[in-house]
């Protein structure tokens, strides 16, 4: 198979864990080799078909360096996880635009470097994919890399909560480009939002009436503190709708309350709490708590999107590709019921959508 080439925007600790996963499912070649992923093989590519040819960054700490010197250079806190090799991939400064909040200024030293030209660059490594990994409040600058996407004849993948492949004006740009884009806000692999979902779905499945039900998550890394400044509302409003949607009544719902506790790490805590009644209308509740690595939480869904937009671009699609967004986004451009999502996404990767 040939090679997927991507570039990434953010070298944060979805980054560092996208990089180290890379490295760590390179041989895999059993089932056993590879526990935590979905697919070991999709539409015929492996993991270590994956190889990212450039990286964006404005942290002074990662500019200029290697791409395996700087996935553990500070603020980033994902454990390591595997040794890396040299990735003969310097990481360049883009443009800082909103991609910092004030909340970030106490952990982000921006480098004093001059951008690079960035869809220039693209092309020159011959880049196919973009990766969006930056902030979640990073709008001008994910909207940004976008265009500069478009430019440069890539698709478009967007991990953010920011509205592009959900977005009818963007999708119009990527179908006018013939480009296809996916997103929005990347689907955790063991994640708050699936597992409440889940729960709220097999529950009402079974005559559970949900009365009420929230769902808050506190975490450690950047992402949670940037999260807490500056998307803490939009994340609210699109994990509340994406666990509405679960039940066929209405019913009281909070999701996405996010806090930051710094000593954390890289870890997430999310709480559940889901009261309803059954038979006779007796009362019930459930008190949960579910503790995850935040970063790796992103890898195995990651490598299914950067595989499947592969397979998108060999087939000539452009625009919004709601398959795939379907499967692993939390705002894709038309939301479903998750088992229709699967079907969708299995039946795209065999030549059926």
């Amino acid at each position: 198979m040939s090679k997927i080439n991507i570039a990434i925007v953010g070298v944060g600790n979805c980054a560092s864990a996208l990089v180290q996963g890379l490295c760590y499912y390179e041989k895999a070649e059993t089932p056993e080799d590879s526990l935590g992923l979905r697919h070991l093989f999709l539409g015929g590519f492996h993991p270590r078909d994956i190889q990212i040819v450039a990286a964006f960054d404005i942290d002074q700490r990662k500019v200029g360096r290697d791409l395996s010197e700087a996935i553990f250079a500070q603020p980033n806190n994902t454990p390591k996880l595997v040794e890396v090799p040299w990735q003969n991939v310097t990481v360049q400064k883009g443009p800082v635009l909103d991609g910092v909040s004030q909340a970030l200024m106490r952990v982000v030293k921006v480098s004093p470097k001059e951008h690079v030209d960035v869809a220039e660059t693209l092309m020159r490594c011959d880049a196919e994919i973009v990766v969006d990994l930056l902030p979640s409040g990073a709008v001008k600058a994910s909207q940004w890399y976008a265009d500069q996407a478009i430019k440069a004849g890539c698709a478009f993948i967007n991990t953010t909560p920011v509205f592009i492949a959900s977005d009818a004006l963007w999708a119009w740009k990527f179908e006018e480009a013939c480009l296809p884009v996916v997103g929005d806000d990347l689907i955790d692999q063991v994640g708050a939002t699936t597992l409440h979902k889940t729960l709220l779905r097999l529950l009402s499945e079974h005559g559970v009436r949900i009365i009420e039900t929230y769902q808050l998550d506190v975490g450690g890394g950047t992402e949670s503190l940037d999260t807490l400044e500056r998307t803490r509302k939009v994340k609210r409003i699109v994990k509340t709708r994406s666990v509405s949607d679960v039940l066929p009544y209405e019913a009281e719902v909070v999701a996405g309350s996010t806090d930051y506790v710094d000593f954390l790490g890289n870890k997430r805590d999310s709480y559940f709490w889901i009261k309803g009644i059954h038979f006779c209308k007796v009362p019930m509740q459930i008190d949960l708590r579910l503790t995850t690595m935040d970063s790796p939480n992103a890898g195995s869904p990651l490598f299914d999107v950067i595989r499947a937009v592969k397979i998108a671009l060999q087939r000539g699609m452009k625009g919004a590709i709601q398959s795939i967004s379907a499967y692993a986004f939390k705002q894709p451009p038309q939301p479903m019921p998750q088992e229709m999502t699967e079907r969708m996404f299995q039946a795209f990767i065999k030549g059926k959508d």
